[in-house]
């Protein structure tokens, strides 16, 4: 069914529908958005697709709604909002006409969902209230910044700022997809890397990219760092211990620390050596030979350490 109305309540709005309205109006880009509250266009019909109004969730009759009693759950228990709903049942179809490949609709699906989705639904719901500093710049906080401000007189001043909303709600939805799509081709690319270095400590890539996923998914507890080009250099990298924080399987030498050029070159002893970051995460050559050479030096004193350790 090509619906020809994409309906969805009016007034003031808020992230669920914005962002269902970017993964509908991209499915079904000649239906007619309408936002409005009247009976006649908030029933079911064979034309349209109804969302966060409308008091019901069936998806056969095309209507994905979740402020009325019994409203669906995860299979978890959390609460869906009605952009978990959109999601669940065209979210796929929208990755497809994104061009992801077949190949990885399942898997970024999946990781769109936890890591997207469903922060969305639950403060939504009330299930999760930001607090702190960043409370109010959480994208939910943001969009609702974009509503009119209370003494709008300006009968169109609630179509026009949602149009405005949602082009902005767009831009994150293809941006977090494109990233989790680039993820999945930068771990092939990885996993070539790491069966090309075998067991040695430093991993060369062709160029940057994500690369802790690979690591982590390979079982390569051995690599210590990763070499790969930059715009003008060669960038020498430590990798995460985890997902979260800062600790690092090993630093860059601490002798390093914020020198550049003559100084770094005196101190690790490599001709073409121009950088060390001062947190000891990054550092910068001139060329391949010069970034691969740092890299063993910090492999050397990062045994040397663990053995002190040990």
């Amino acid at each position: 069914m090509i619906p020809d109305f994409l309906v969805t309540h009016s007034g003031g709005f808020h992230a669920d529908e914005l962002l269902s309205s970017v993964i509908l109006t991209r499915l079904f880009p000649q239906a007619r958005l309408v936002r409005s509250r009247a009976p006649e266009w908030i029933t079911a019909g064979a034309d349209r697709v109804i969302y966060d109004v409308g008091g019901a969730y069936d998806a056969a009759a095309q209507i994905f709604d979740h402020h009325q009693r019994g409203a669906p759950l995860r299979e978890d228990g959390q609460p869906y909002s009605s952009f978990g709903l959109i999601w669940k049942h065209f979210g796929r179809d929208y990755l497809a006409a994104s061009g992801l490949p077949e190949a990885h609709i399942e898997v970024v699906h999946a990781a769109f969902d936890g890591s997207f989705v469903l922060p969305i639904d639950l403060v939504d719901n009330g299930a999760l209230s930001p607090s702190g500093p960043l409370a109010g710049l959480t994208l939910p906080a943001l969009l609702e910044t974009l509503k009119p401000v209370f003494d709008e007189t300006d009968p169109e001043a609630e179509d026009r700022s949602f149009h405005a909303a949602l082009a902005i709600a767009r831009s994150f939805v293809e941006a977090r997809i494109a990233r989790s799509a680039a993820k999945l081709r930068a771990e092939a690319l990885v996993e070539r890397a790491i069966e090309t270095a075998g067991q040695g400590r430093v991993l060369e890539l062709p160029m940057g990219m994500p690369f802790r996923p690979a690591i982590v998914k390979a079982g390569a507890d051995h690599l210590l760092f990763v070499v790969h080009p930059r715009d003008k250099d060669w960038c020498l990298t430590t990798i995460r211990q985890a997902d979260e924080g800062f600790e690092v399987r090993a630093d860059l030498p601490a002798a390093w620390a914020g020198l550049t050029n003559g100084d770094l070159e005196a101190a690790c002893g490599v001709a073409g050596a121009s950088f060390c970051h001062n947190g000891r995460f990054i550092a910068a050559a001139k060329t391949r030979e010069a970034a691969l050479a740092m890299a063993e030096v910090a492999v050397r004193e990062a045994g040397a350490l663990e053995a002190i350790a040990s």
